[in-house]
């Protein structure tokens, strides 16, 4: 049997286990996603906004706040929708840069990371 060391890939069964990681934080993501973009229609076609126009400064600030979040959302479901693929083409949980696998825990506190923390903290 060849140690952990030796270990190049996440056998099937824990690609499994990490898809389903991954998977359950997408449809939260994608919700959260859902929700930012309703507030944002809602803002825009409320009555306040018509009434007050640019002379609300506070509306303008929270329409790009939830702009902001919104963003960083849909780029968090991109990486999640990588994490995906790569674990469709057997390549999850391989460090970019230094080809060994990052750790379990890692994968589990976050799930679409490409770089080991060795090669994180090298940065």
């Amino acid at each position: 049997m060849a140690n952990k060391t030796d270990k190049t890939r996440y056998t099937d069964d824990e690609l499994k286990e990490f898809q389903a990681l991954i998977e359950g934080k997408l449809n939260h993501a994608k919700e959260q996603f859902v929700f930012y973009k309703n507030q944002l229609k809602e803002i825009s076609e409320g009555e306040e906004a018509k009434l007050k126009g640019l002379d609300d400064g506070i509306s303008t600030t929270e329409n790009e706040r939830i702009s902001t979040l919104a963003g960083r959302t849909k780029k968090h479901i991109q990486h999640l929708e990588n994490a995906l693929l790569r674990i469709q083409n057997k390549v999850y949980g391989i460090c970019r840069e230094t080809g060994k696998l990052i750790s379990k825990e890692r994968l589990k506190a976050v799930p679409h990371a490409t770089l080991s923390i060795e090669a994180k903290q090298k940065r």
